[in-house]
Formats: structure tokens, sequence, C-alpha cells
């Protein structure tokens, strides 16, 4: 069974069946103190307003079709797992017998991109599940990930961590869907 989970960073929605959260650049930000509102184009310019091009690094957060970089292939992680409690097995008609949500997206300063998923086997018996991760930018690659979770008993909630590409590569979505519980 497939159930996806899409990741960005600053908010999160949950549904049944998914979770989202959304990491974006604003468009503008107003500060609550000042009133003053910054954008992509007078942030750290000393009020200057004059449009720049992307060429720093800094600036490529506000222009991600600037970005070429891509992590080649498919990178391969076995994270540790964390137990975090036994739920009642629920799998049958309707009921997929792997779930995973709780999708989120952080950088590590000065490290690599986060996400941190939650596994659920809602079966009588142990799986085995892979998970694949695709970290984007403006819609672009920029790393796919395949995520082989450790054994899941029945009932058992675990938490794991995915580690995506360096932040020096920006990231603005990942979107993690299970690929076979077996």
């Amino acid at each position: 069974m497939l159930a996806g989970v899409l990741a960005m960073s600053a908010f999160a929605q949950t549904s049944a069946f998914a979770q989202t959260a959304t990491a974006g650049t604003p468009i503008e930000f107003r500060d609550p103190k000042t009133g003053k509102v910054w954008t992509p184009y007078n942030v750290s310019q000393d009020d200057k307003l004059a449009p720049r091009t992307a060429t720093s690094v800094q600036d490529k957060a506000f222009d991600p079709q600037s970005q070429r970089a891509v992590v080649e292939g498919v990178t391969v992680q076995r994270p540790r797992a964390q137990l975090m409690g036994m739920l009642h097995v629920t799998a049958g008609p309707g009921v997929p017998l792997v779930t995973l949500d709780g999708a989120s997206l952080q950088a590590i300063p000065g490290e690599r991109w986060l996400t941190a998923l939650y596994v659920t086997n809602n079966s009588a018996t142990t799986v085995d599940t892979i998970v694949g991760c695709l970290f984007t930018n403006a819609d672009r690659k920029v790393e796919d990930t395949r995520v082989i979770v450790p054994p899941a008993g029945p009932g058992e909630r675990l938490a794991l961590q995915v580690y995506g590409p360096r932040v020096d590569m920006f990231v603005d979505r990942v979107t993690c869907q299970i690929i076979s519980p077996t």
C-alpha cells in the first residue's frame, strides 16, 4: 500500500492518510516591532530596493531556480528506529498494513536537511518496510533516498530520522512514500 507524506518546513496539516508540512520562502515579512516590510529585494541590503541577481548563497534561497546542484543516484539509508509505542492491530479492508506520517523538514545548521518520519505496523505480523523520500527545490530533484526501516513488530509505531542533502543545497520540500512493506 502506498501512503504518501509531503513535507516542507514551516507548518503542518494532517489528514487521515498523509501529513503535510510547508516550508517556503515568504514573499514578504513584516517586522512586528518596526512595521518594516522585508522582501527578497531589500533583505540585508540596508534599505536598498534595487533588485539583485541571485549570485550569493543567501540570495539563492530567494531564487531556487538558480540552483543546479543534484545528488546523483539514489542514497540508501538504514536509520535506527525508536519505538514510540504499541497500537492496536487494525489492518484489514480499507486499512493499510503500514502507515507513514509525521513528516517535518528542518535544516541542521552546517550539516544536512533532516526529516522525521513515523512508521506504524497495523498488521499482526512483523513487517520490513522500504520508504522512498525525494528532496526537491522548486519541484526539481535535489536528492532521492531509499530508507530501509528496521523490522516493526505487530502494532509497533517507530520514529526515525532521514537525512537529506547538505544544507548548502537548498531544499523546499520532501515527499516520502512507502515503497514496499514485506
